[in-house]
């Protein structure tokens, strides 16, 4: 049995590279929502002076809708495959990110949950900005959606901050 382990311990630490090909993945969709900005940008410029102000709006808000998933998207990617995949070798490289450095699966769970409170948010705004062309049932959907990310993200949150709390407390009777 003792044969066995070792390189079983290793197959299985090795397997995490398994995942380098969904970030990977994520990294083209990157580029889809690029795209989908460039789109929505040059609707916003080629028809400027026939847009009301509301639809003027509108687009503006789904190109703040792209950006945050796009960043989100990054988010995911760096934190995800720095907390799961590999370390990466960024060491005195003037664009690495300041959250990077302090990143773990708790706090890339905050991070991702908060972003996609500001990711509802915009589309909750949007179906304001929109709402005398929806059905109540809708808009009543879509306040409850983003209530269940709130308390979710509270939820996340509160759970990570004891864990850690408990870490300290353990750390500190040792």
């Amino acid at each position: 049995m003792n044969r066995i382990v070792p390189p079983m311990e290793k197959l299985i630490f090795a397997s995490r590279w398994l995942q380098a090909p969904l970030y990977l993945g994520l990294i083209l969709a990157q580029g889809v929502y690029v795209y989908q900005f460039m789109h929505e940008l040059a609707i916003l410029l080629t028809q400027i002076g026939s847009l009301s102000e509301a639809q003027v709006m509108l687009i503006v808000l789904g190109l703040i809708d792209v950006v945050m998933i796009a960043n989100l998207l990054i988010m995911v990617i760096i934190g995800g495959y720095e907390t799961f995949v590999s370390r990466l070798d960024l060491a005195g490289h003037p664009d690495q990110p300041e959250w990077l450095s302090h990143v773990n699966a708790g706090v890339l769970k905050v991070k991702l949950a908060t972003a996609l409170i500001g990711i509802s948010s915009i589309h909750l705004l949007k179906t304001f900005i929109n709402a005398e062309h929806l059905a109540d049932r809708v808009i009543i959907a879509q306040i409850a959606i983003h209530l269940a990310f709130l308390i979710s993200a509270l939820a996340i949150a509160w759970t990570d901050r004891v864990m850690t709390d408990t870490l300290l407390a353990s750390k500190k009777a040792h």
